[in-house]
């Protein structure tokens, strides 16, 4: 055998194995949500800028209260505990297959797993305020900006990281090859992280945010894997059986949300991993439903604050889309198929070289 045929074992063991361990402790998860109502006490009223949202507020008043958030729990506390448990296995045995997956390695997969449990952590705080009403954002949670110290905070770590620990200083350019950027790479890592960040609003729908997710770190282990960064692909992998078993859960009628735990790291860990990959230009196309997702509020912000009026009925556009009559599952089917077509033509691209 191979190895680039035991590589493709490993990853598809990793996959698999994740999504069963995931759903085996999905029930103690869900029964520890309900118990202590870890839900919002009442919907959300008003959008990022203080304005009434009544197209959200009709659609989400029934399901935001009852339904628990921290769904996210389940996708990165399973990667985290697989990561760890293959490490120690292998420390302490000298079997061929427990080494080979173990998939912690200094250059490949220590900080996208750190970033994921910094911003894990992060989201989870900002759940529980919004659960019990604290804080002083809207609806309770961590103010705003205090959200988005935290998280340039860990993208200006991740810079550091990649600077001065990986040596990173290029960017590649599709078409063209790597261009030197220096010192730049640190404010480019950071707008990147952010801009991933803004699209966590597309946690709106059930299944939606579950089945953008799954494309996209499917996407990115298939690149990873092409690049023979098989740690990388392996902890990609590991994080889409992770998406896979709690979109199973979550699928209309949703038993949970992911929360800001879920989006948090998951957009914080997909910046790491588009660098890793160097295919941070063609971020925009594989994730292209957050593109879509994210830039629909920020037009509708900006169009509210200086032409005085809103582009679309609701934002994102998902609201938008609902408000026009489509059904929820319309809507997310149709993402995922338009999170398909645009994650197999950035995949492609990159595939090029």
């Amino acid at each position: 055998m191979s190895l680039l045929h035991i590589n493709v074992i490993k990853i598809f063991f990793l996959l698999v194995f994740s999504f069963f361990v995931a759903v085996l402790w999905t029930p103690l998860l869900t029964r520890f949500l309900y118990k202590y109502k870890l839900w919002r006490k009442s919907a959300r009223t008003q959008s990022i800028d203080g304005k009434p949202v009544p197209v959200f507020y009709k659609f989400n008043k029934g399901k935001e209260v009852g339904t628990p958030r921290l769904g996210g729990l389940l996708i990165w506390v399973t990667t985290i505990f697989i990561a760890f448990l293959f490490s120690f296995l292998s420390s302490i045995s000298g079997n061929f297959w427990l080494q080979k997956l173990n998939f912690l390695s200094r250059e490949q997969t220590w900080l996208p797993l750190a970033v994921l449990g910094a911003a894990a952590l992060l989201g989870l705080a900002d759940d529980v305020l919004q659960i019990f009403g604290k804080g002083k954002y809207i609806a309770g949670g961590i103010k705003f900006i205090r959200r988005l110290s935290i998280i340039f905070l860990i993208g200006t770590i991740g810079a550091w990281w990649f600077y001065f620990k990986l040596g990173f200083h290029t960017l590649h350019i599709p078409g063209i090859g790597d261009a030197e950027i220096g010192f730049w790479l640190f404010p480019l890592f950071i707008l990147v992280m952010l801009a991933c960040w803004a699209g966590g609003v597309i946690d709106g729908l059930d299944g939606l945010a579950g089945g953008a997710f799954v494309i996209i770190f499917g996407a990115f282990s298939i690149i990873s894997f092409s690049q023979a960064q098989y740690n990388l692909a392996a902890f990609c992998a590991v994080i889409t059986g992770t998406i896979l078993a709690f979109l199973w859960f979550n699928i209309s009628p949703a038993r949970f949300y992911m929360g800001e735990t879920g989006t948090i790291a998951l957009t914080s860990v997909l910046a790491v991993v588009s660098f890793l990959t160097d295919s941070v230009l063609l971020l925009p196309i594989i994730a292209g439903l957050l593109v879509l997702e994210a830039g629909s509020v920020i037009l509708q912000l900006l169009s509210k604050k200086f032409l005085k009026k809103k582009i679309f009925i609701a934002a994102p556009i998902h609201h938008h889309l609902q408000a026009k009559g489509w059904s929820s599952e319309q809507i997310t089917m149709r993402f995922w198929i338009l999170g398909i077509v645009f994650a197999i033509v950035g995949t492609a691209i990159r595939l090029l070289r």
